[in-house]
């Protein structure tokens, strides 16, 4: 099974949010239309700006921990070797 691990951005960018999920498309829909409940919502980070593909789930489990761990630099360079501009990648999902 196909398993994500995701970062969230809000606006401008301070706040940040990792997640892991089997269906991509779907939880950033739920985290966009304040859906679920919690961190993401509370502080409104509905931009995906960062994600990567695994085999196994618990493989993006792992990576989801490891991840978080991490200090706040540290996750904006991973962001920026996907995504330098920061963009919305949610648009991009289902091309």
């Amino acid at each position: 099974m196909t398993a994500f691990v995701y970062i969230l951005a809000s606006r401008p960018y301070e706040t940040l949010y990792t997640g892991v999920t089997t269906d991509l498309a779907r939880r950033i829909y739920e985290h966009r239309e304040g859906l679920i409940e919690g961190f993401s919502n509370r502080y409104g980070i509905k931009m995906l700006v960062w994600y990567e593909t695994h085999e196994k789930i618990g493989d993006a489990i792992e990576r989801e921990k490891r991840i978080k761990r991490w200090r706040r630099q540290w996750k904006f360079e991973l962001i920026e070797t996907l995504n330098p501009e920061w963009e919305d990648l949610y648009s991009t999902l289902n091309q």
